[in-house]
């Protein structure tokens, strides 16, 4: 008996493929159980047609992850993290945050498709892979940049940290206040 599969049976083959089976094995187990239909000339045609549709849909889904691995090729991301000492960065960058950055280009990936290469914790520029299509896998470019502005070398910042003077705690009064007027004598508790 020949059977279509229609999806991939162990040690029978893939779905789609056309196979021949024992009678009992394909009325008994594959057809009722959805796993094969029976191999007629019309569905056989179907099954080739179904084939020809799928490789086309395919196809075009690796050109449109092709293109889309180009445009990510062309992005510069700009991530900002909290900055410590020596341009460390508290914690790591993490693959949702390079999603919620493409997302605001305008990009919309899966975060479990975005691969780090090694984790990220100091100031710098780093790669990431995204991988759009078993076959396609983009490049993202993106840099690590201090919260609020462009950080100073950590070589730099301590010597002019240990020269400048320390500022004072509680701002000054002005000089009108700083002169204060004679206390006024505590009250005498009244007599009975």
């Amino acid at each position: 008996m020949k059977v279509i599969l229609l999806q991939e049976v162990d040690n029978l083959g893939e779905g789609g493929e056309i196979v021949s089976v024992k009678n009992g094995y394909g009325r008994n187990y594959l057809i009722p159980r959805g796993l094969a239909r029976l191999a007629t000339a019309s569905t056989i045609r179907a099954a080739k047609e179904e084939r020809r549709q799928a490789s086309r849909k395919l196809a075009q889904k690796q050109g449109d992850a092709q293109n889309l691995a180009n445009e990510l090729a062309k992005l510069n991301l700009e991530l900002f993290a909290k900055v410590g000492e020596e341009n460390r960065i508290f914690g790591t960058i993490t693959s949702a945050q390079i999603v919620e950055a493409l997302a605001a280009q305008g990009v919309q990936v899966d975060r479990r498709k975005v691969e780090l290469a090694e984790d990220v914790r100091m100031l710098g520029v780093y790669t990431a892979a995204v991988k759009l299509h078993p076959e396609v896998t983009a490049q993202v470019k993106f840099q690590v940049l201090p919260e609020g502005g462009v950080a100073a070398p950590a070589a730099a910042t301590a010597p002019a940290a240990a020269a400048a003077p320390e500022a004072p705690a509680v701002p000054e009064a002005p000089a009108s206040a700083a002169t204060p007027a004679a206390p006024e004598p505590p009250e005498a508790p009244e007599a009975e």
